[in-house]
């Protein structure tokens, strides 16, 4: 199973894919973790993208390219792959497409996960994570017995910057402005398959698995 999952922030792709890839033993792998990891390494390629992130700029595709080629090639990856959140434009998905095709491989189905807006900003506005040890609460769905203090070591919980409304809403935009026509190229392929994200986990993994299965890849 070569896969894709979409989502926009919020929608719990990253957890979906965590679960798939214990379940059935395929590599959950997100650009984001692959430029931290080739960055830890000290390369040539990895002092090359710190030097651009530190500068504020973004990862070009080619060096995305360049190091998603490195990790598939890896032996946990030939028999399949969950790609978290990538490819995130058009010229990306037809990267992958050139790159799987030198290796006789092909994405076999993208999963974008979908939920309105207001659920996904309960979500993500309700998060509280703890200043020492960065365990992470939500004011709704998994309070702490104290509040503003975390169970665990007692520390001050705080709301990340990034879980405010404002930037949550100003990367949804570029997610919308981004990913709307990666949809579509996936769409004309005849690989997109929707999941509802609305409700909980539970209830939308098995979900998951049927889209699997009607496609063949799951038995």
């Amino acid at each position: 199973m070569n896969l894709v999952f979409i989502g926009k922030q919020g929608v719990g792709k990253g957890t979906y894919a965590q679960k798939l890839s214990a379940e059935h033993g395929l590599p959950q792998i997100s650009t984001g973790e692959l430029l931290r990891e080739e960055i830890k390494t000290g390369s040539d390629l990895g002092k090359k993208v710190e030097e651009i992130i530190n500068r504020g700029e973004l990862v070009s595709d080619e060096l995305v390219a360049e190091m998603l080629k490195s990790r598939l090639s890896l032996d946990d990856a030939q028999k399949g792959f969950i790609l978290d959140g990538f490819p995130r434009t058009v010229n990306q998905a037809k990267a992958l497409d050139a790159l799987l095709e030198k290796s006789g491989k092909k994405i076999q189905a993208v999963l974008n996960f979908v939920a309105p807006d207001s659920v996904l900003l309960e979500r993500l506005t309700g998060r509280r994570t703890c200043k020492k040890c960065g365990t992470i609460y939500h004011t709704k769905n998994m309070p702490p017995k104290k509040e503003g203090i975390c169970d665990k070591c007692g520390s001050e919980l705080y709301q990340r910057d990034d879980d405010k409304e404002q930037a949550i809403k100003k990367r949804w935009q570029a997610y919308e402005e981004q990913t709307k026509p990666v949809l579509e190229y996936y769409r004309k392929q005849g690989k997109l398959e929707e999941i509802d994200a609305s409700k909980e986990v539970s209830e939308i993994y098995p979900k998951i698995g049927e889209a699997l299965s009607k496609r063949g890849l799951l038995g």
